[in-house]
């Protein structure tokens, strides 16, 4: 089934974004384009493919290769003119024309004898190469499967790498680990971002970088990659002379990428050194899971290299962008197709920003050229790819034409046949291309882990901000604390009457006791114990009262902090105390009120003056010593009875003011110790909810960029 020519010009969707640079001036010469020996401007001169492929078809004899296949495919000016004018006869014939198609069969067939013939001389030296390598290699560590042995007519070993130094598999092992460590869980400007950066360079380091220094530069993958609509499977279909990968109108049409490679290959590429974490598809399904790849062969392609169709860079599908980018950051070398009526949007020369950004060897396609603006298309795109530092990329054009069965005629694909074809038996040129796109990639560390780092130190410092605020909101509350627990705004209500009627009542003198007197008993332990109480409840509803100002208060602080605070501050429960807290409370001041009673028992000498007339109850003299402690007689509350600052007055009597400084202080410090560990315990609920954010330590970004040192040094 023929499908009809996909050749208009695309409108620009709302979301795409047009590059303008300044006109050309009729009299402003053309930027070179590329170096041709025969003058022509390389592979970008019109007629160039067509005269390759007429000159090749009307030989009897293949010519021999020379020392570039790709360069000496140029035929001479006589016959490029004779080619021209049956190239421009051809293209106003209809599609089916039984003497185009028999000249494009003839070249086809010279084309696949002169491949067949490069490979072949290539051959032994490729071997006796593999053979030296291998032996040379023989004991290095983790080299033992970086060479493959081909079955089939054309047996081959591919050369083993040199043996990479411990020091440098050390730095990577590092590296990677360095990075899969870190967290960006707050919501801040940029951390998307980072986290998708972080993805990326774990996933580059895995699918290319750590498989790609232990391996052999073959075979090698070219990610044939652009913009929707741009003809990348149509080309991917051309040269591996099938319908491969699915093409049509619709878009998107490459969902899940594609590998084709010769069948000699097909065993090493379905093996997985590289991409090693993408599952491998014998066919495309509509359920294919995330992340996998189509894995099929053709005997058209050269042995050596593979080609990987990717989805669309500006597909409307989200997670295209995400593949296709992983599927760039996996490849030795990038074929960029790009349009006509295309090669001025943004995001095509995003593509081309994150390849100079990478360091990645780069050629260039652009196709669907109308032959009649063919000279002002190549000149326009020519000074917009020199004005970018681009200007010495390699390029191939691909004149508007008629597809069929997904595939361009094969007279238009024959300089990027021939090119691929060169470049899968020069060794040298190979190995100077994969190992270029691998230097660029470590390169490219140096300024993306960087970056990674900072975002991190961005994370700990607000990581550092939010718990301060958390610090703050409970170290206020413990202030107002100290401050109710000495100004005696505590000795209100019910513990002002309970204190009133025990001192008033008699049961405070019943407490000491006259040693010459007769021994009686202690009266009024219901007071004592009602005293007890209500200093308890009051201590109590104290500290209740600062443990939900706090928590109210660090919710607002980060809800000022918007993004990350606001998400955090949402966390259900963190604007209210812990439900246990009431018990935890209790629990804290009944063992402070025991504390004191120890402190009065063990520390609570009597002057001697006094000790030998009179001897005192324990507990209820810790009670009047915490009503005074609490600041009685500090406020315009009445006293009762007379008694002002008796309490005070009773215990430097008693005790002697040293004494009672040094249980005084010891209590308050006590105190204060306590409802910190309470407000220590309160705050882990926060610490936890950061924690869950999955913010790392500090030391994180130290070892990150540690680990980027170290591998600068292993290189």
């Amino acid at each position: 089934m023929t499908e009809e020519p996909d050749i208009e010009e695309h409108p620009e969707s709302p979301g795409e974004q047009t590059i303008a640079f300044r006109p050309i001036r009729d009299d402003e010469p053309a930027p070179e384009l590329a170096s041709s020996p025969s003058g022509s401007g390389g592979r970008l001169s019109a007629g160039s493919a067509a005269d390759a492929i007429e000159d090749e078809a009307s030989h009897e004899d293949v010519p021999e290769a020379a020392d570039d296949p790709v360069r000496s495919a140029e035929p001479d000016g006589a016959s490029h003119d004779a080619a021209a004018e049956k190239t421009e006869e051809s293209e106003s014939g209809p599609a089916d024309d039984d003497g185009e198609q028999g000249a494009a069969d003839a070249a086809y067939a010279a084309y696949t004898e002169d491949a067949q013939s490069l490979e072949d001389s290539a051959d032994p030296e490729d071997d006796s190469k593999g053979a030296e390598d291998a032996e040379h290699t023989e004991h290095a560590e983790g080299t033992e499967d970086a060479a493959d042995e081909l079955d089939g007519d054309g047996v081959r070993s591919f050369p083993m790498p040199e043996p990479v130094s411990a020091a440098l598999t050390e730095a990577l092992n590092q590296l990677r680990t360095a990075v899969k460590g870190l967290h960006f869980g707050l919501d801040v400007p940029g951390s998307e971002e980072a986290r998708k950066a972080q993805a990326a360079v774990l996933a580059q380091l895995d699918d290319y970088v750590i498989p790609r220094v232990h391996m052999s530069t073959a075979p090698a993958l070219i990610a044939v990659a652009g913009s929707t609509g741009a003809g990348k499977s149509t080309i991917v279909n051309s040269l591996a002379g099938g319908k491969v990968s699915a093409t049509g109108v619709r878009r998107p049409t490459t969902a899940t990428p594609v590998i084709v490679c010769h069948p000699d290959d097909h065993e090493w590429y379905a093996r997985g050194d590289l991409l090693g974490g993408v599952q491998r598809l014998e066919e495309p399904t509509r359920d294919a899971p995330p992340g996998s790849v189509v894995l099929t062969s053709s005997p058209s392609l050269p042995r050596g290299l593979a080609l990987l169709d990717t989805p669309d860079i500006d597909s409307v599908v989200e997670e295209h962008h995400e593949i296709a980018h992983r599927m760039l950051d996996a490849a030795d070398l990038w074929v960029f197709v790009t349009t006509a009526s295309r090669y001025a949007d943004a995001p095509s020369w995003s593509l081309l920003r994150r390849a100079k950004e990478r360091g990645a060897r780069l050629v260039i396609v652009l196709s669907r050229v109308p032959p009649r603006s063919r000279e002002v298309v190549v000149k326009h795109f020519g000074r917009m790819l020199h004005e970018y530092g681009l200007g010495e990329v390699e390029r191939f054009v691909i004149k508007e034409t008629s597809v069929q069965d997904g595939r361009l005629p094969e007279i238009e694909i024959a300089d990027l046949r021939m090119w691929l074809s060169a470049l899968s038996v020069d060794d040298e040129r190979r190995d100077a291309a994969v190992k270029a796109t691998l230097n660029g990639v470590l390169n490219s560390f140096r300024t993306r882990l960087p970056a990674l780092a900072r975002h991190l130190e961005t994370q700990v410092a607000l990581r550092a901000d939010l718990r301060s605020d958390v610090d703050a909101a409970y170290m206020g509350a413990l202030a107002r604390i100290d401050e109710a627990t000495r100004d005696g705004s505590l000795l209100r209500g019910e513990v002002l009457a309970r204190w009133q009627d025990f001192a008033g009542s008699g049961d405070l003198m019943r407490t000491l006791r006259l040693r010459r007197g007769v021994k009686g008993h202690q009266q009024g332990p219901e007071r004592v114990r009602g005293l007890r109480a209500a200093l308890r409840a009051g201590l109590e509803a104290l500290v209740n009262s600062a443990v939900q100002q706090a928590a109210e208060e660090a919710v607002a602080r980060w809800r000022q902090r918007a993004g990350a605070g606001d998400r955090l501050a949402a966390t259900p429960g963190l604007g209210r105390p812990a439900e246990e807290i009431a018990r935890r409370t209790t629990r804290t001041i009944t063992a402070w009120q025991d504390h004191v009673t120890e402190l009065i028992r063990t520390e609570g000498v009597t002057k001697r003056s006094v000790a030998k007339l009179i001897s005192f109850d324990v507990e209820s003299l810790s009670l009047i010593f915490m009503i005074g402690l609490l600041g009685y007689g500090a406020t315009d509350a009445p006293a009762g009875a007379g008694a002002g600052a008796l309490p005070q007055r009773l215990l430097r009597g008693l005790l002697g003011a040293e004494s009672l400084r040094n249980i005084s202080a010891k209590a308050r410090s006590d105190l204060r110790a306590r409802v910190g560990l309470l407000f220590d315990e309160e705050t882990l609920r926060y610490v936890d909810a950061l924690d869950s954010a999955g913010i790392p330590d500090e030391a994180a970004a130290t070892r990150l960029y540690q680990a980027t040192y170290n591998l600068e040094v292993a290189r």
